[in-house]
């Protein structure tokens, strides 16, 4: 199984209102039985730790709903969510937070 570990990462990159950055954790690179999956063979990950945070997002009232992940949060999420990006040679993950399907508790 595929793990994420808690990142002290600080990146330039303030996501916009109620989105979130996502560090994914690696693919698992062999299987239970100890086969060898190429690159191409590897799901996706759907696990990772907050990296950063927007504000929130906007309501009808003017007002910034509160965020219910915080950085440092290991999270999971949708298979096909969010968009990936690469900053500063790293590949992050940017989701909105009702992409967010649970948080890991430690």
């Amino acid at each position: 199984m595929a793990t994420a570990t808690a990142s002290k990462k600080k990146v330039k990159f303030r996501p916009m209102d109620d989105r979130i950055l996502v560090d994914p954790c690696e693919a698992d690179e062999t299987t239970a039985g100890g086969i060898i999956l190429p690159d191409a063979a590897r799901e996706k990950p759907q696990r990772g730790v907050v990296i950063a945070t927007g504000p929130g997002k906007l309501l009808d009232s003017g007002n910034r709903g509160e965020m219910s992940v915080k950085i440092g949060d290991e999270v999971f999420y949708g298979k096909y969510s969010g968009t990936e990006v690469t900053f500063d040679n790293d590949s992050y993950v940017v989701i909105r937070e009702n992409d967010i399907l649970a948080v890991v508790d430690k």
